[in-house]
């Protein structure tokens, strides 16, 4: 899978502390290995660009009916998903091609530009949908959330690395509660207040157990890591109970046939899509629902139109490519060579495999429609540029393996 490997270094540093990674399973010894530098990882970027050419024509085919129904241009979201790709193509490449160090340096300054912007929603934001989540800047309309995840990634894998001494000092509880735990707690805290604001639950619920990820990963204890994933579960349950936005949302979710107008009939007609495709589906472009029944097919419930069209077969391609995709991205965790890659990579790729997961539970109606949508599927230009950043950061850190001498 690489090719024209230089060896860059003789005596790596193990990614934890000498704890649960490849490079320090049982007794660790640095002598014993080397990083070597090659080209990106082959299986991953063939897979990403399976996804992406799959996604434009589902797209496309869930897409043109409400386009030209709402704008007279049957061809107006691949148009605009097609220039998103693009830059989001160009973006990846720059990304794969840009030393670990960059990132490194980077990430600090990522995570406070998020929070600025995630600040300058709740001030001058776009309103949408009960929630406000989006900043305008001429034709220029993003979503700061996505931007954050990417940037709490950084983050963490940034301070970890940093300050490891600390936050693994096994001889003083007190130095490794307060930096390994406690710290990092408040960077993922402070993303989810602001998230929180913007009304955003599906948000809260993502940066939150992306966060919890990588601080597991990292090697802290994990008596500590549970007892605060639970106040977190019990604080998104709170604000899920007490909040009329997101309480709506679960009684639409519990009974969907009684609020036809408030999401009800999303789920509804999502779940006959699902049903209708049946073995092999419909065919490709012969869903009937996408016809003004599931409004705006070409977003989050992008699947359920897959399902129609493509059936069972089409709907266990999507879930065995990204299957591909989060093993391809585990591999690349357990070959990186220090802890900074090790975080980066697990990070990216958990991020991805629990949007899939959420955004196929949400059109089951298996949990609350929280507006998650599909990677490299669903229509929107800020995820999409985003979401192939990320990729290209994972390639970058897949240039760089750990291999035995």
């Amino acid at each position: 899978m690489k090719n024209n490997k230089k060896i860059i270094n003789a005596a790596p540093v193990p990614a934890n502390g000498g704890k649960n990674t490849v490079a320090s399973r049982g007794a660790f010894n640095p002598d014993e290995y080397r990083v070597v530098r090659g080209g990106v990882d082959n299986f991953l970027l063939f897979t990403i660009l399976i996804l992406l050419a799959f996604g434009l024509i589902m797209v496309f085919s869930a897409s043109y009916a409400d386009a030209r129904t709402r704008y007279g241009d049957s061809y107006y979201f691949i148009k605009r998903q097609s220039i998103m790709v693009i830059i989001g193509l160009v973006t990846m490449v720059v990304a794969s091609r840009l030393r670990i160090t960059f990132y490194k340096n980077a990430a600090v300054l990522a995570y406070g530009f998020s929070a600025v912007l995630l600040f300058a929603v709740l001030f001058a934001g776009d309103t949408g949908g009960g929630a406000q989540r989006w900043i305008e800047l001429g034709p220029l309309r993003f979503q700061p959330s996505e931007m954050a995840k990417y940037s709490l990634i950084l983050m963490l894998a940034w301070y970890y690395s940093k300050y490891a001494e600390k936050a693994f000092d096994m001889r003083n509880n007190k130095n490794a509660y307060l930096y390994g735990t406690m710290i990092p707690l408040v960077f993922i805290g402070f993303i989810c207040v602001l998230v929180m604001l913007e009304k955003h639950l599906s948000g809260i619920i993502i940066i939150g157990c992306i966060g919890l990820m990588v601080m597991f990963v990292s090697g802290i204890k994990l008596k500590l890591l549970g007892l605060f994933a639970a106040i977190g579960v019990a604080g998104v349950a709170a604000i899920a109970i007490f909040t009329d936005y997101t309480k709506r949302r679960i009684d639409i979710w519990l009974n969907p046939e009684q609020f036809p107008r408030e999401g009800g009939w999303q789920t509804l007609q999502g779940l006959r899509a699902i049903g209708s495709g049946g073995l092999f589906g419909l065919g490709l472009g012969n869903s009937r629902q996408k016809y003004s029944y599931v409004s705006q097919p070409q977003n989050d419930f992008i699947f359920t139109i897959t399902c129609e069209e493509l059936g069972f077969i089409g709907a266990a391609a999507v879930i065995v490519l990204f299957g591909l995709l989060v093993w391809r991205g585990v591999v690349i965790a357990l070959r990186a060579p220090d802890r900074f890659s090790q975080l980066v990579a697990v990070g990216i790729t958990f991020k991805v495999a629990l949007q899939v997961i959420l955004n196929i539970a949400v059109v089951t109606n298996s949990i609350p429609n929280t507006g998650i949508s599909l990677p490299f599927f669903s229509y929107g230009g800020t995820a999409m540029v985003v979401q192939l950043a990320e990729m290209g950061t994972l390639l970058a850190i897949s240039r760089h393996t750990l291999e035995k001498k």
